[in-house]
């Protein structure tokens, strides 16, 4: 079966409700993290996407082909912890301390499969439970994004993004799960500097 046409727009969820599209791609959340890529939908068809930058794709959202038609994305069900307890704020204090993705409803968290994480919120008193299903976390705080963890120096084109409070030698490690470009920052605290006695 021949390939679709390229895809080189994102519309978003909102945008594309209401709209008919050609036909679903079904994406883990590290796959829903992209900028060019061959996908395959659901009913057989394979087509490239390029878009003009990495993006973090949700569920919902569709890539437009250069013909106007539309392959909306799915979430694909993948190994979680659902978190469930007598103070969820709390745990997802202790979740978002870690910057780890995730996804938070009215009675439950839901994170990926950790099993360190999982020790840390059964100790807290947390129900933990594995699951297989949908994971759709929280966005970054300025809208679409992803969640990186704290530990991390992440460059995606537009800069590197550090904390000034880490200061060591970095180790670069190449990750090939995502072909993401990491770089291990030592942690090695540093106060501020002491002021300059007054001569």
């Amino acid at each position: 079966m021949a390939d679709l046409p390229p895809a080189q727009r994102l519309i978003r969820e909102p945008e594309a409700r209401g709209k008919v599209p050609l036909g679903q791609v079904v994406l883990g959340y590290d796959e829903r993290f992209l900028r060019r890529k061959r996908l395959m939908t659901e009913e057989g068809r394979g087509f490239l996407v390029d878009l003009p930058e990495t993006t973090s794709v949700a569920a919902g959202d569709a890539f437009e082909l250069v013909d106007g038609r539309l392959v909306v994305v799915a979430a694909a069900a993948e190994p979680v912890l659902v978190v469930t307890g007598a103070n969820l704020p709390r745990l997802a204090w202790h979740i978002g301390n870690r910057h780890t993705p995730c996804q938070i409803e009215p009675a439950r968290l839901v994170i990926r499969d950790d099993h360190v994480l999982k020790a840390m919120l059964v100790q807290l008193g947390a129900t933990v439970t594995h699951a297989m299903e949908p994971f759709t976390p929280e966005g970054g705080a300025y809208g679409h994004g992803r969640t990186m963890g704290h530990d991390h120096l992440h460059e995606f084109g537009h800069g590197a993004q550090a904390h000034d409070h880490l200061r060591g030698p970095v180790l670069t490690l190449p990750h090939t799960l995502t072909g993401l470009h990491v770089q291990h920052r030592g942690m090695v605290r540093v106060e501020d500097d002491p002021e300059a006695p007054d001569e």
